[in-house]
């Protein structure tokens, strides 16, 4: 009785293990952890040859996310309800990043067949995306160094479905001040509005999409991004999908 029952614990031990790793390639890689520093909002780009718009948006003149004709940038619903969302990623999994659109909403990301417009997930030089459905094959880049964190990944998906960040959206000057004396002049147009859908949802501070209170700050602690009219409400977060959300998807994809 006492050798099962210690069979039991390190066979529980070891699942507890497995769920927290991501396979990349022929090694593991730990998945990081939820909370994260207000650095990260930051890292994104970092090092990256893409021209990048707001640090991880792919550049596409062809696409504006959100707003376009007939829907024409969203992925298609199926008969069964379902909103498919083909993938390739360099022998990997996005299981566990992957569960919250799974379980909340009608998204699910399945392993591309034969369908003609995928995302192909690669290991390049930077955590960025385009936006919404282009056709064919898109992009969407997770560096297996500094992209390997639940919320980046949402984060990155949650473009590729086709939300722009919420400190850009067309009104957003309701909600958060610009201090655009702190912010790097060469990086001034990642804080400009895009002509959004807000669903008539509520602006979020708290979600996956927001940038931290220090993005693209010329000095080390300096605010580009300040709440209002409470200058002391958290911002940015990179520890998943927030309940608003959950909530867009739901009403952008009809689910």
């Amino acid at each position: 009785k006492m050798e099962g029952q210690l069979t039991c614990t390190i066979l529980a031990l070891f699942l507890a293990m497995l769920s927290t790793v991501i396979l990349h390639g022929d090694s593991y890689f730990e998945l990081q952890p939820r909370t994260l520093p207000d650095s990260v909002f930051t890292m994104f780009s970092t090092g990256s040859s893409q021209v990048l718009l707001e640090g991880d948006l792919l550049v596409l003149n062809t696409r504006n996310a959100m707003i376009c004709y007939l829907n024409s940038c969203l992925w298609k619903k199926s008969a069964n309800g379902l909103v498919e969302v083909p993938y390739l990623h360099f022998r990997s999994s996005l299981t566990y990043a992957n569960m919250d659109f799974s379980s909340l909403t009608c998204i699910r990301f399945v392993l591309r067949g034969t369908q003609s417009d995928y995302i192909s997930i690669e290991n390049l030089d930077g955590c960025y995306s385009v936006l919404g459905r282009t056709g064919g094959k898109q992009l969407v880049s997770l560096n297996k160094y500094s992209c390997v964190y639940y919320g980046i990944i949402q984060h990155e998906l949650n473009h590729a479905l086709g939300f722009y960040h919420e400190h850009t959206r067309s009104d957003r000057d309701q909600y958060v001040r610009i201090n655009w004396q702190y912010v790097d002049p060469s990086q001034y147009y990642n804080f400009e509005k895009q002509n959004t859908n807000n669903q008539n949802t509520p602006y979020d501070y708290g979600s996956v999409m927001h940038y931290g209170r220090t993005a693209f700050t010329i000095q080390y602690g300096m605010e580009t991004i300040t709440p209002i009219p409470d200058p002391t409400v958290p911002i940015g977060q990179m520890n998943g999908l927030s309940q608003m959300d959950v909530l867009r998807i739901n009403k952008l994809y009809g689910c």
